[in-house]
């Protein structure tokens, strides 16, 4: 079997997350040149000398041909999809043992580019501030009476007014919020009393994002109404605007600027291993 059978199941779960005899004709075109780029790929890089040495992990391939059995419903639909493909399991895990040893060569080659240093995140970190600037953001909770015409309890006026009457008991006893939410509010967040979490500016609908950015900490909002219906917010905390600091993103960012760096490396690697096979020898 050469590795194109392996390889266009492969590319049509990657391109389209259904195996090959759910294609459409363009779409099995498709996932064919994929799949011959796939098996190129896999030629050269086994055939080059970083591949001398490489081994799997133990385990390695029993786990993929699992996480590729989990994709299909039972074991029947598996096992129609692998012999419409004109694979075996046995055949599958050679193939996926071959695929996994070419990601672990990139990963050596990757390797040797060495670890991202300290100083050398940390310029990074200082040429490029804008990307470690946050927002302002605000804590907040909201109760949602939502507005259902065919329903007399969630007429829009009769909607209105029970959430006037829960805002009536909130200015009363602020510290409610969180019962009322649990006990009368009819959005999903009512099982944790209506925490929205984190919120920046445009994640809301306009009227609540509008109300809630002026909203000082601990302070409730008028009732609002958005197109799901009427809304009190609350604001819990005011997160401003600024930037993270180095020491509190230096070791992911060393760790991210390594993987970076190494996954260039490979594909530079690579892209030069290909070139050398496509290229004719000067006569």
């Amino acid at each position: 079997m050469t590795p194109d059978a392996y390889y266009e199941l492969k590319a049509a779960l990657a391109l389209f997350g259904r195996d090959c005899s759910a294609l459409t004709a363009d779409e099995r075109v498709r996932a064919k040149n994929v799949a011959r780029q796939y098996a190129s790929i896999e030629t050269v890089v086994l055939s080059s000398d970083e591949a001398s040495g490489v081994c799997l992990s133990p385990g390695a391939v029993k786990k993929a041909l699992g996480e590729l059995r989990d994709r299909h419903q039972d074991a029947d639909s598996f096992a129609a999809t692998l012999a419409h493909a004109g694979l075996t399991e046995s055949l599958l895990a050679d193939a996926l043992r071959r695929d996994l040893l070419v990601d672990a060569v990139m990963a050596k080659v990757g390797a040797a580019a060495g670890q991202v240093g300290a100083t050398e995140a940390e310029i990074f970190y200082y040429t490029h501030l804008d990307r470690f600037h946050t927002p302002e953001r605000r804590t907040a909770r909201h109760i949602l009476i939502t507005i259902n015409e065919n329903f007399p309890e969630n007429t829009s006026e009769r909607a209105a007014q029970r959430l006037r009457e829960i805002a009536g008991r909130l200015k009363a006893k602020p510290g409610r919020f969180e019962e009322q939410a649990i006990k009368h509010s009819e959005c999903p967040t009512a099982l944790n009393g209506g925490q929205l979490g984190e919120i920046r500016r445009g994640q809301l609908y306009p009227e609540l994002d509008e109300a809630l950015f002026h909203l000082a900490a601990g302070q409730l909002s008028d009732v609002l109404r958005s197109e799901m219906g009427f809304h009190i917010v609350r604001c819990d905390a005011i997160h401003p605007e600024g930037t993270v600091p180095y020491a509190e993103v230096a070791e992911t960012l060393r760790q991210r600027l390594t993987e970076e760096r190494a996954s260039k490396d490979a594909k530079r690697w690579l892209a030069g291993l290909l070139k050398k096979t496509r290229t004719p020898a000067a006569g």
